[in-house]
């Protein structure tokens, strides 16, 4: 027997271990609160700061543009859509995949989205903070904006609700607020758990009011799982119709580019697709990060990468759908706007965008790569760099080619739109970085059934 021992080999791969190893509870419970109770690592200090330095950069830029105006954006005509509706539509696409893992998949009642559900839950909701400043400040008037909200008023004054403008601000608070509740409410037993770890008498008061006297006897579990669930039930039509309408914004207006029906799946697929992308990030980070290996598995990252294949897939056939619409209607307008961004000026902007959604993709369909930590980083940021590329050339490129081709113009960059690219990234990163801090990253409930179950098989 010590012979036949000494022939095993020396070690298993990770996913094995991952597998077969025993989970205890607490140390679940241990290893989620080191993240709030333990010591603060150095590289969280590291995009702490970076991240607070582009949300500085951020309020600058915001506060430059509702100052100058507008104008400092390389807007002009006929592109009177740039960069600010660019950043709206891909950070509302940012923050689709948190919804969509934790409403769709628990009526699915997929146990391993578990894994990815609370910091994609935060993730929905600093997204959409950041989208929402992006229309506040591209009416050119930000102080006036109240004037889009149905209030009663003595001039008698109503909402234009044909505008794009309003239906955006219903369908962004809509999903803000059933998304915010929704996340809330599954926080409360992790809550409860920080005040029961909490030393400090202020920690323990203030996890404590944030629990709201979560007892964990069984009538607060059986509420929690009927409020969950309905909420899943409300919030996952959201997902679909909140991109919808964003798509809608361009397909109703009779524009070269823009007047296709496909548009409203196509840019939920979209924003599901860049919003894995997000989420695969965090999650590979956190994993290293918080030597949380077995509480993020690497077949919950495949199962991830095999949606955000899907979804992928989902925007290519949005690509040859859009081409093949031009032409086989013959509109000519059309097929110019086809022909000049793939050939014209923005021709690097489009096979960019070909190239990081389209091609670097097909990599997934390899286990080997899906499994591997490092690649699927590399893949998601290309994925990201791929929509925002592919929001670039709806909206101003379809712009710079209108039907009076005396009007064509080329869409001029300025360092304000630079910094509007880069900038906003501070807020979205900051939120998420004291997140990490105070609140549990991980499910503490879910994350021990899932142990649980995968241990049994």
């Amino acid at each position: 027997m010590a012979t036949q021992s000494r022939r095993l080999p020396a070690a298993e791969p990770p996913e094995s271990e991952e597998q077969h190893e025993p989970f205890v509870l607490g140390s679940v419970t241990e290893k989620i609160s080191s993240t709030i109770f333990g010591r603060t690592p150095l590289w969280w200090w590291i995009g702490f700061g970076v991240s607070s330095l582009l949300l500085l950069i951020f309020a600058y830029t915001l506060l430059a543009i509702a100052v100058e105006g507008t104008g400092l954006w390389g807007i002009n005509v006929p592109i009177v859509w740039g960069m600010g509706i660019v950043n709206l539509i891909f950070w509302i696409g940012i923050g689709h995949a948190g919804t969509f893992i934790s409403a769709f998949l628990l009526l699915m009642r997929q146990h391993w989205r578990g894994t990815f559900s609370r910091f994609a839950e935060a993730m929905t909701l600093f997204a959409l903070t950041t989208a929402g400043l992006f229309p506040l400040f591209h009416v050119g008037r930000p102080e006036m904006i109240y004037y889009i909200l149905p209030y009663p008023n003595t001039m008698g004054l109503n909402p234009q609700w044909r505008s794009p403008l309003v239906w955006d601000f219903i369908a962004i608070t809509t999903y803000g607020i059933v998304s915010l509740i929704f996340w809330y409410i599954d926080l409360l037993p992790d809550l409860a758990a920080m005040r029961d770890k909490a030393r400090k008498p202020s920690t323990k008061r203030f996890y404590g009011l944030l629990s709201m006297g979560w007892r964990g006897d069984a009538g607060h579990w059986e509420g929690l799982h009927k409020t969950s669930y309905i909420l899943a039930a409300i919030a996952t039509p959201l997902v679909i119709s909140v991109h919808s309408i964003v798509g809608l914004d361009f397909a109703i207006s009779i524009a070269p580019g823009w007047h296709h029906t496909i548009f409203p799946p196509f840019f939920v697929g979209g924003a599901i697709f860049s919003g894995l992308a997000m989420v695969i990030i965090f999650a590979t980070l956190l994993r290293s990060g918080f030597n949380m290996q077995r509480l993020i598995p690497l077949k919950h990252l495949d199962n991830a990468a095999k949606l955000m294949l899907v979804t992928g897939l989902i925007v290519v056939y949005g690509y040859i759908i859009e081409t093949f619409g031009a032409w086989y209607t013959g509109e000519p307008h059309e097929w110019a706007l086809v022909v000049n961004r793939a050939l014209g000026p923005y021709a690097p902007t489009f096979w960019g965008m070909i190239i990081f959604n389209g091609v670097v993709i097909q990599a997934l369909w390899f286990k080997r790569v899906r499994r591997n930590p490092t690649l699927l980083i590399l893949i998601s940021l290309s994925v990201l760099i791929g929509m925002w590329l592919e929001r670039w050339v709806i909206v101003p490129v379809s712009l710079s080619y209108t039907y009076l081709p005396g009007t064509w113009e080329i869409f001029n960059v300025t360092i304000w739109d630079i910094l509007t690219l880069i900038s906003p990234f501070g807020l979205f990163f900051t939120a998420m970085f004291v997140f990490i801090r105070i609140l549990p990253v991980l499910p503490i409930h879910e994350t021990q059934a899932v142990a649980v179950e995968e241990s049994r098989e």
